[in-house]
């Protein structure tokens, strides 16, 4: 394989945003605090977020006509009177009001650059991954220009330079906005401003924004609502912001924070937050080449690393190879998640936390029927398993919402959640849109990734302390469940989200009784409590309850085109090409079915994925992006590999945001979780190594991916074959090893390393 290049970490163009295309700016953050750099000539455009910064405040949204109506529309759905049922539950199961509150835009930082009058002999703008640091570098007139921006978690400041290599060249002026949706601006000498405001609505956050400007040379003045800096040799810009949600006096913060910082040196600002970036960032590496190395030109040796990224996404459109793009877009997916769901922060929502609008689309909500999980499918594989933190941080803050929903719609114990939720935790039903409102499932699909952090970790204690969590969300299934007439236990009312049956009648429906997801979802949830009761040795009484209801779940089944029923009952899709794929939960992220434990289920799995791409599935991002998690699981390098390609080619936008469109962060997240699963896979039992492995990836390496179990794997392969791999135990358990049929098994103890070569012999332990 060729030697790493200094752009395999880089996005980066030669020139600026087209029109000021927002789908074009570069992407900061450090999980709470977040910007968008345009990299503009004449004026830099920084779009500003903070994750609490939301309309409106908590509601009881609960409809109290819910549970006395509740047996009328089971009933009704199970006489097949769907119309009835479906008028019914719109207008006693929808949350009243109707919609949750909604994320919005924090505004925008104008730099207006006062001496560039010209333009610019040369221009270059990038993303450095290694460092997360967005740059600019451009020379007018014989003077180079370079401008720096970052958000620090260390100094929780936003932080952009501006240098020359002339002295005195660099003059500014400096303004912060919000459209009209702001209070004001007043000076904060002896060179700040602080933008005041309130998002609106009873409840709605406060919010301040502090910049203040540290100059090098030159002078620094506060007119009106401007703050100007004229013929400086350098300029520090601090930007700072903080909402009352956590802050009862978000003002001060600013200016204790901007303080702080502006006491440090810049390269020690700079210092620090790389050395705390790299920290999460440098864990795992991935190389993926092929044997040719795709040289563009033999005679000048240009690889698609020479060329800008936008070049390189535009030559994966036209059907060209890059192995190099994807293992860029696998470590910025990484970089996205360690930028939008740090410790103490909020999760990532529909927009990870880069959004500009201030009613975004579909509220960038945390939307907890695919994407809001979606977004931490990476988390623990790709080694960030901090960064799932802030998502368990919001699921015990759903738990006493949902306990009042659970009691007051259902009257069920527990607690649950349906297809939405935001900043305040609300679980009540979101919108009144039938094929997805009423879906109480929301809760138990949050409450598995807590068990998945226990896989991967081993960490007993943590455990305990969200064992009850679980428990919760399981009772209230306990409670739910009805017996249909096959003495089956399901979900009555519920949805396929967000699809649509049709009956041999004619007849189109949306609520029914028992989706093949809410079984499989509930067989998982079951399954986490059944466990996690042995492992802590403890509620004896309700683990056997479980295991006997699970045994009463309905299993998948296979349907008359040999696809997994989406549906209890074999009904014909009124749209076999939707973007959602539900009913093969079980196969990702589930794993009930096993390509080699459960073949036929497997078979059919198949069989669904190739009738959903058929009929036009897979044209969202986030869709795609699942679709390459299911054929990694199926073993199935190839087409996982043309739906990666995809993914690229028709679901990423210029700065490689994912698309839905418009930009859905989901299919970021998803498409890296999809490029580790075909290099690693451990949720059968034992560590499988390049399960899924394409022929354009002849050669490779990846170090740091972690597996179930406390391991931790580097694996490497040349010519289409295992070359060799190291397995690391954190917590010392037996380490069952596959590579294709071969299969070897030994102990281990925590803290050392066992390296194995490409027939899987043990060469040595580290």
């Amino acid at each position: 394989m060729r030697a790493t290049s200094a752009n395999d970490l880089r996005l980066w163009y030669t020139r600026p945003p087209h029109s000021g295309a927002w789908d074009e700016a570069l992407p900061i953050g450090n999980g709470r605090l977040g910007g968008m750099i345009f990299g503009g000539l004449r004026t830099e455009r920084v779009q500003l977020n903070e994750d609490s910064v939301w309309y409106g405040g908590p509601r009881d949204r609960n409809n109290p006509d819910a549970y006395s109506h509740l047996e009328q529309i089971r009933k009704l759905i199970l006489a097949g009177r769907l119309a009835e049922a479906e008028r019914l539950a719109t207008l006693t199961l929808s949350g009243t009001p109707e919609s949750q509150r909604h994320y919005q835009t924090l505004g925008d930082l104008y730099v207006s650059l006062d001496s560039h009058s010209s333009l610019p002999s040369s221009y270059v703008r990038g993303l450095d991954l290694s460092a997360a640091i967005a740059n600019v570098r451009y020379v007018i007139n014989g003077a180079e220009f370079t401008r720096e921006a970052f958000v620090s978690a260390v100094d929780q400041v936003m932080v952009i330079r501006f240098t020359c290599n002339k002295p005195g060249m660099i003059s500014m002026t400096v303004r912060i906005s919000r459209d009209r949706y702001y209070e004001c601006v007043v000076k904060e000498p002896p060179s700040g401003l602080m933008m005041k405001g309130h998002c609106g609505g009873e409840g709605g956050v406060g919010f301040r924004v502090l910049v203040s400007a540290l100059a090098q040379g030159g002078t620094t003045q506060l007119l009106g609502d401007n703050l100007l800096v004229d013929k400086a040799d350098a300029v520090t810009l601090l930007v700072a912001a903080a909402t009352t949600f956590r802050y009862a006096d978000p003002e001060n913060t600013c200016r204790s924070w901007v303080k702080a910082a502006a006491s440090k040196p810049y390269e020690e600002l700079r210092r620090d937050h790389i050395a705390d970036y790299r920290s999460l960032f440098d864990r795992v590496s991935i190389r993926l080449s092929d044997v040719h190395d795709l040289e563009l030109d033999a005679d000048k040796g240009c690889t698609p690393e020479d060329l800008p990224t936008d070049q390189r996404l535009q030559r994966v459109r036209d059907g060209a190879d890059d192995p190099g793009l994807i293992s860029l877009f696998f470590q910025y997916g990484r970089y996205l998640l360690i930028s939008s769901s740090r410790p103490g922060c909020l999760p990532a929502n529909l927009q990870g936390i880069w959004n500009k609008e201030f009613r975004p689309p579909w509220d960038s909500k945390f939307t907890i029927n695919i994407n809001t999980e979606m977004n931490y499918w990476p988390a623990e594989t790709c080694n960030l398993s901090e960064c799932h933190l802030p998502l368990f941080d919001l699921i015990e803050r759903m738990r006493e919402p949902g306990r009042r929903t659970a009691r007051v719609m259902y009257g069920c114990r527990g607690f649950t959640a349906h297809h939405n939720t935001d900043i305040w935790a609300d679980t009540a039903p979101q919108d009144i849109y039938l094929p997805a409102t009423y879906w109480p499932m929301g809760a138990a699909w949050l409450c598995l990734h807590l068990y998945e952090h226990y896989q991967f970790s081993q960490d007993r204690d943590f455990l305990a302390s969200v064992y009850e969590t679980m428990k919760e969300a399981a009772e209230f299934f306990v409670d739910f469940l009805i017996e249909d007439s096959e003495g089956r236990l399901v979900t009555c009312p519920s949805v396929s989200p967000e699809n649509t049956y049709r009956l041999p009648s004619g007849e189109t429906g949306r609520l029914c009784a028992g989706p093949s997801m809410d079984s499989q979802i509930i067989h998982a949830l079951f399954t986490a409590c059944i466990r996690s009761s042995e492992i802590l040795g403890t509620d004896e009484g309700f683990r056997e309850r479980l295991i006997e209801m699970r045994e009463r779940l309905p299993k998948p089944k296979i349907g008359r085109y040999g696809q997994i029923q989406e549906w209890a009952e074999d009904y014909e899709e009124v749209e076999p090409g939707h973007r959602h794929i539900s009913h093969l939960f079980a196969l990702y992220p589930g794993n009930q079915i096993l390509r080699r434990q459960t073949p036929e289920l497997a078979a059919a799995a198949k069989v669904t994925l190739q009738r959903r791409l058929a009929h036009g599935g897979g044209h969202t991002g986030w869709s795609r992006a699942w679709i390459i998690n299911f054929w990694a699981r199926l073993g199935e390098g190839e087409l996982a590999y043309e739906n990666v390609k995809a993914l690229l080619a028709k679901s990423t936008l210029p700065n490689l945001f994912s698309n839905h469109p418009p930009f859905q962060i989901d299919g970021n997240f998803g498409g890296t979780a999809g490029i580790a699963e075909m290099l690693l896979q451990s949720h059968a039992g034992e560590i499988e190594l390049l399960p899924a492995l394409p022929r354009a990836w002849r050669s490779g390496e990846v170090r740091g991916l972690r597996a179930r179990g406390g391991f931790e794997v580097d694996i490497a392969w040349s010519s289409g074959s295992l070359s060799r791999a190291v397995v690391r135990s954190r917590a010392g358990n037996i380490a069952r090893v596959r590579y294709g049929e071969l299969v070897c098994e030994f102990d281990t103890v925590a803290g050392c390393g066992y390296e194995l070569d490409g027939e899987l012999k043990l060469c040595c332990g580290q």
